[in-house]
């Protein structure tokens, strides 16, 4: 039997925490002003994107459901 998996409905349940976002944004920042991250730093970046586009794809799923709801 499949497993049903409960989406809720919340659009900031698809955000990132806002200190989240700001570590995300310093991130990108020091990159576009042409600063070398560390291997750490460019890992944590590429996870925090990761992360935002999954909460943005959940987040299109979500009204997906409820427009055929």
């Amino acid at each position: 039997m499949p497993e049903v998996v409960e989406i809720p409905i919340e659009p900031t349940k698809f955000q990132l925490p806002e200190a989240v976002h700001t570590r995300l944004q310093f991130l990108l920042d020091c990159q576009d002003l042409g600063h070398t991250l560390s291997q750490n730093e460019t890992q944590e970046a590429q996870g925090l994107i990761d992360l935002a586009e999954f909460l943005s794809l959940l987040f299109l799923r979500s009204q997906r459901v409820q427009k055929f709801s």
